[in-house]
């Protein structure tokens, strides 16, 4: 029985000694995709020490620095080519340049004086984040008093979309994975004159729509289908009155035109007397 325990309080001290089991803590790194990152071992290196770096499940090699020889191997991995340096004096990794494949664990192994000791570190890469997008329902204009506005992100992961009215927070959504368009709704009267913004967020950076209701947000009266015909219908009325004053304008120039003193037309007695008179004159 008590070789039994023994063995087993063995086994335990193995797994605690072995990177990424049970006993080690991590250091987690949040880091914005295109930054550099830097893993502290919080050690000064000794004259003898000897560093490896590893990454993910399987420990892929990332970087090397050999003790006395004081010189350092690099990887050549896809992931890690030419971005990947080692501080001869601190021992710290340094990525540069980081992508969303350089998202993991790492794990840095350090013999020192015939010791052997493990730190390991999670990284998150976030994509730089995109100013949300605010967009009404519909392109129509609506007969309600009220407007529903979409504020909309596309593919983006661990994100959260959020509604404020001024600092007050009215509604919030959150995703770890997304490939598709996240929308967040938001109901609001034309008239209101509050100040509304849309954010989006990740774990270290965010981005601000501010909402401007009068352009997003459209009664009918507002409406140019509302304003068309109005607008039409008084074209008529200035072509009609333009006519109008056109034709009394030709008339009154006619009217101008005629002699002040017209022929009157003589009946059959002034012609008589009037033959009369032109013989006696004769």
């Amino acid at each position: 029985m008590l070789r039994t325990m023994t063995k087993f309080i063995l086994l335990c001290l193995c797994f605690l000694t072995v990177p990424g089991v049970f006993g080690d803590e991590v250091k987690s790194v949040s880091v914005m995709e295109g930054d550099s990152v830097t893993l502290q071992t919080d050690t000064v290196k000794q004259k003898d020490d000897r560093i490896v770096w590893y990454y993910g499940p399987e420990n892929t090699f990332v970087a090397r620095i050999n003790g006395k020889a004081n010189s350092s191997m690099l990887s050549d991995d896809e992931r890690f080519k030419d971005r990947v340096m080692v501080d001869n004096q601190t021992e710290d990794l340094i990525i540069t340049d980081v992508t969303p494949q350089n998202s993991g664990d790492y794990t840095v192994k350090i013999s020192s004086n015939n010791k052997v000791s493990y730190k390991k570190f999670s990284v998150n890469v976030y994509a730089r984040l995109p100013v949300p997008d605010i967009s009404s329902n519909s392109s129509q204009c609506s007969s309600s008093s009220r407007c529903v506005l979409f504020c909309s992100v596309l593919n983006m992961r661990d994100v959260s979309l959020s509604w404020y009215k001024g600092n007050s927070l009215l509604s919030s959504i959150s995703v770890s994975d997304l490939n598709i368009r996240l929308s967040l709704p938001l109901e609001v009267e034309y008239q209101d004159t509050n100040t509304y913004s849309c954010v989006v967020n990740n774990p270290i950076s965010n981005q601000t729509q501010h909402l401007n209701i009068k352009n997003l947000c459209q009664t009918c009266s507002d409406s140019p289908i509302f304003i068309i015909p109005v607008i039409l219908a008084l074209i008529l009325c200035v072509i009609i009155i333009i006519t109008v004053v056109y034709k009394l304008r030709r008339a009154l120039k006619s009217k101008l035109k005629k002699p002040l003193h017209a022929k009157v037309p003589l009946n059959d007695e002034e012609k008589i007397m009037r033959s009369s008179s032109m013989y006696d004159d004769g």
